[in-house]
Order: C-alpha cells, then sequence, then structure tokens
C-alpha cells in the first residue's frame, strides 16, 4: 500500500522562479536561499518518492473569481507551466498520478470534505518556484505530482482547522491506496509576508521562528488561530501558511525536522523544512479500491456512473460537445462534420460514433448526457427523442410509456 514518508514545508515566492531561470544560484543575494534547498533536495534524492502531493493555492492564473474553489484535486495524467504574464518558463511538463488523485477525491469527499477536481489546467509559481529546487529536471521530472489547490486568495478562506483535518483525511486516503509507492506532502506559502496597501514590506522574524517551533512541535495550537491572527501576526498574505497545516496533518506524530532554512532578503521570509517520518514500517489501514458509494453499481442494467476516470479519459469528447453551446462551434459542424471531428482531435471511434448519432454508443463510450444533449438540440432532436433512440423505441412507443405522452 501507499505510505507517506515525510513532509516539506517551503515557500513559494515566485521571485525564486526568476533567480532560478535567471542562473542566479552562486549570486550573493540569493545564494543563502538556494544553498538552504540543497539538502532538501539531497534528502528527496536520498528517499525517492514516487509521488508528491503539492498543497498550493492558485495566484489567479488557472482560476479566476468567476469559480475560485475553496479545494480542488488534479486529476490529469500531467500538467503545463503557467503563463503569469512573461512567458512559459522553460519546465518539463510535471506528470500527475491520476490514480492516486482519483482515489484521494473519492476519499475526501467520502470523509464529507467537497473538493472540485479539474484537469486541463497549468500550475502557476505556488507549485514550479519550489518544485526546481527540490527535484532535478533537466529531460523530466524524477515523479509524478497530485496538486491539491487550496483558497488562500478570497475570504472567506477554509480555517486553519479544516486545512488540519484536510491533512488527516489525506493520510487516511493515502495510505488506502493499494499501489505499494511512496508519498512525500508539500505544503507551500510563506512565511511573513504582506503585498498589498500601505502595510507592504511587514515582516517579523520572530513569529516566524515561533511558526516554525509550532508547526513541529504543537500544529494543533496554530490549527485554533483564526486568519486575523495570522494577518496581524505575519502580514496578510502569510495566512497562506494555513497549507502548512494541511502538511502537517498528513504526517504522524512520531517525526524528525532534518532540515530547516530561513532566508529573508526582500519583502517575503523564504523558508524550507523538511520533517521525516521515523517509522518506516507499511500503514496499517485496509486498501481500498473504488468509491464506496458506488458498489454495485455495475449491476444495475443500463446504467453508467459518470466518474472522475471517465471524465479525465473523455475529456476530449465531452468538451467537443460542450463546445457546442459557442454559435461558431455549431456553425463549424453544420458546414463539415468530419471536418470539425478531426480538428477536435476526436479519434475514427469517436467520429464515427458522433457522425451516426449513436446516442447510446456515445454514452456507455464515455460522453455525459448533459453535454451530449447540447450537441442533440444541433442535431435537431429533443432530449425526449434521444431517450427514445437510447432504449431502442420509437419516439410514439416511448412517449407511450410516460404519464402524460402528451407532454412533449
Amino acid at each position: 500500500m501507499a505510505r507517506i514518508i515525510g513532509g516539506i514545508g517551503t515557500s513559494h515566492v515566485p521571485t525564486i522562479g526568476v533567480a532560478y531561470d535567471k542562473g542566479k544560484q552562486e549570486d550573493p543575494s540569493w545564494s543563502p536561499l538556494f544553498k538552504g534547498y540543497e539538502p532538501a533536495r539531497q534528502w528527496l534524492a536520498e528517499k525517492k518518492p514516487d509521488v508528491l502531493v503539492f498543497f498550493y493555492n492558485d495566484h489567479l492564473n488557472a482560476f479566476f473569481y468567476d469559480l475560485y474553489p475553496t479545494f480542488a484535486i488534479g486529476v490529469a495524467p500531467g500538467y503545463d507551466v503557467a503563463d503569469e504574464g512573461a512567458g512559459r518558463r522553460p519546465l518539463p511538463i510535471l506528470p500527475g498520478h491520476p490514480g492516486l488523485s482519483a482515489h484521494i477525491a473519492e476519499c475526501l469527499v467520502n470523509e464529507e470534505f467537497d473538493p472540485a477536481v479539474f484537469q486541463d489546467r497549468p500550475l502557476d509559481h505556488g507549485v514550479f518556484s519550489p518544485l526546481p529546487l527540490l527535484w532535478p529536471h533537466q529531460e523530466k521530472w524524477p515523479g509524478a505530482v497530485v496538486p491539491i489547490e487550496v483558497n488562500v486568495v478570497q475570504h472567506p478562506l477554509p480555517t486553519a482547522m479544516r486545512c488540519w483535518k484536510l491533512g488527516k483525511a489525506l493520510r487516511r486516503a493515502i495510505e488506502s491506496y493499494p499501489e505499494d509507492i511512496t508519498v512525500a506532502v508539500v505544503g507551500t506559502g510563506g512565511l511573513s509576508h504582506q503585498i498589498h496597501g500601505e502595510r507592504t514590506g511587514y515582516n517579523d522574524t520572530e513569529w516566524d521562528m515561533r511558526f516554525i517551533e509550532l508547526i513541529e512541535k504543537d500544529p494543533e495550537q496554530l490549527a485554533k488561530m483564526k486568519h486575523v491572527d495570522y494577518i496581524r501576526l505575519g502580514g496578510a498574505e502569510s495566512v497562506e501558511v494555513i497549507m502548512w497545516l494541511a502538511m502537517r496533518g498528513a504526517l504522524s506524530d512520531d517525526i524528525t525536522k532534518v532540515h530547516q532554512n530561513y532566508y529573508l532578503a526582500t519583502t517575503t521570509a523564504m523558508t524550507v523544512i523538511v520533517f521525516e517520518e521515523n517509522s518506516a514500517e507499511a500503514p496499517a489501514a485496509a486498501p481500498r479500491t473504488g468509491n464506496p458509494q458506488l458498489e454495485g453499481v455495475e449491476a444495475i442494467e443500463g446504467t453508467y456512473a459518470f466518474d472522475i476516470a471517465t471524465g479525465r479519459d473523455r475529456l476530449r469528447l465531452n468538451r467537443f460537445f460542450w463546445e457546442m453551446k459557442d454559435p461558431a462551434a455549431r456553425a463549424a459542424f453544420s458546414a463539415d462534420e468530419r471536418v470539425a471531428c478531426e480538428r477536435a482531435g476526436l479519434t475514427p471511434e469517436e467520429t464515427r460514433l458522433v457522425l451516426e448519432r449513436d446516442w447510446l454508443g456515445l454514452v456507455r463510450y464515455g460522453a455525459n448526457f448533459f453535454v451530449l444533449e447540447k450537441f442533440a438540440r444541433l442535431s435537431g432532436r429533443s432530449n425526449l427523442e434521444v431517450y427514445a433512440e437510447m432504449r431502442g423505441e420509437t419516439f410514439e412507443e416511448f412517449l407511450a410509456t410516460r404519464q402524460v405522452p402528451g407532454a412533449r
């Protein structure tokens, strides 16, 4: 089964990425930071975790205020680097771990957390600022990442206690994953800083040191604090350190801090800490596969539950139908159906299903009906007519089975 080997707390200051890309590792102003990450890098090289679970926040690069989730888990097979306004950074595509991601999402929902799931969205400096300092990546990254986005941008934020409990639930999810892999959990953000208003440039090293001590020895004290406490002590944007509590909550009580580095150069106290689990034993949790809420659904004839794996594997086809709400997409399809399918990158099998209007075949293949109905409207069919075809009945035969056959 999967096993957590330790955790890392790290800043994700965007200027770290800028300095890295400009080769400032030996610059006197930056070398204390880069050298401070070398032991963390060596620890990861020695432990060789298969997966890093990354708690981070998106800085309005992949999400915006029209939909900014409190928690969101990436379930994609890979993640690109977000262009934050200065061009894409020269880093390889970051592999995901779809199996573990989906398992974590299912476990958290069943523990009454409510994360969104996402794919086909890039990751910004919340992940890619510290990651190059932790993992070698000349041609490819040495492992996979499960990104978990946390809203620390727009109030109301999740409470510090909620993040702590999220980490606890994450541990249970990981330890029930049946694959034999090792995992390190990363919490990002902070430490003290404020980057808006007249208080811009605020830092408090004394509080930073206290936070570092508490995150190791008494994290529940931190979990009981309010957002306003973090803002008062560390600056408005330092409240993002509640993501460290999610990381710490995923660790046991039996840990050793094997490395710490603190460097305050400009506006943010940049820190990296490594905690190692002392026990090398496999977890005692029972392995779990699939969503317990859906156990037995396959026995319900003519029913095809749309789950995370289906949404991921059939993303291209479902997007094709989803885009039919756009008049330009409808016009392009009407002009030349086969060319429209080719431009969308549909496979020959997907194209056949579309061109033949094989509604049942599309559902069995993994099309969600709520995007499929957009295509049905373009095809001149009502939902009722599609229902009849999926049942293998004529329209009149289907209507005869309804309580009010004339309601059409």
